[in-house]
Order: structure tokens, then C-alpha cells, then sequence
């Protein structure tokens, strides 16, 4: 989903002006120990995957639902692996959001292989830690 109703409501008040937005993401390892990646279509670097909390979601339910929605897998969440800043981002459009960052470490319990499934990402990829890309953002 490319804007939740509740940032839509809170642009239609705001503008394009900058917005602290919570977010969750997934960091989805397989048994290789290898981590799922998206190229993005915004902007065309690997990300992992994630977006925004909704109003009075839970943080790792987030997580698991941007999972489902990106990639159409189901995964479980193992824990918290970090709290961040970032990323700053300004989107074609003109919005412009800092994020406070939740990352869960996940494993993937069914839904097959990866797969584009809201037109954000171009495609998936399992990556080593050693191998990671170098536009990793």
C-alpha cells in the first residue's frame, strides 16, 4: 500500500512538510543465514522490508503485516534487533518523513518464494552477510 489512510488524513492537514513516522521493518533470515532483501521501485537500492505503524498497531504485527503485503510470505517474529533513526526520505511527490525505526528479526513459516506484490519492490533477493549490496539503505 502506497500511503496508510491515516498519513493520507494527516497529509490533506500538513502538506508535503517533513513528519516523524514510526515504522517496523522485517530483517527475514533462512536457514542459510542469508537475509531477504527488496530492490525498491522508488528508488532502485535493496532494502529490507517494512513501513508504517497504523494508529494503535502493534509494533511486531506491523512488521509481520508489511511482510504479507510486500512479499506475500508469512514469517514469525523472533525479536527486536534494533531501534534506529532513519531513513530520511522525500518521495516523488514532495513528502518528506524521519523515521524511528523498529527492526525484528524474523524466519519465514509459509506463503513459497517471495514474490512482488503491491508494486513497491522489483524483486527479492537472499543475500550472506558477506555478500550484502552495496546500496543497502
Amino acid at each position: 500500500m502506497p500511503i496508510s489512510p491515516y498519513l493520507a488524513a494527516l497529509r490533506a492537514k500538513i502538506g508535503h512538510d517533513r513528519v516523524l513516522i514510526p515504522a517496523a521493518c522485517a530483517v527475514i533470515f533462512n536457514d542459510r543465514g542469508e537475509t531477504l532483501l527488496n530492490r525498491s521501485a522508488d528508488d532502485g537500492k535493496w532494502h529490507t522490508i517494512g513501513g508504517t505503524i497504523d494508529p494503535r498497531e502493534e509494533p511486531a504485527a506491523a512488521a509481520k503485516r508489511e511482510v504479507k503485503e510486500e512479499t506475500g510470505l508469512d514469517v514469525v517474529v523472533e525479536r527486536i534487533v534494533s531501534v534506529y533513526a532513519g531513513p530520511y526520505m522525500k518521495y516523488r511527490n514532495g513528502d518528506e518523513i524521519d523515521c524511528v525505526t523498529i527492526a525484528f528479526a524474523c524466519r519465514v513459516t509459509g506463503g513459497g518464494e517471495a514474490r512482488p506484490m503491491d508494486g513497491e519492490a522489483l524483486e527479492f533477493a537472499w543475500f550472506s552477510h558477506a555478500a550484502l549490496p552495496d546500496d543497502l539503505s
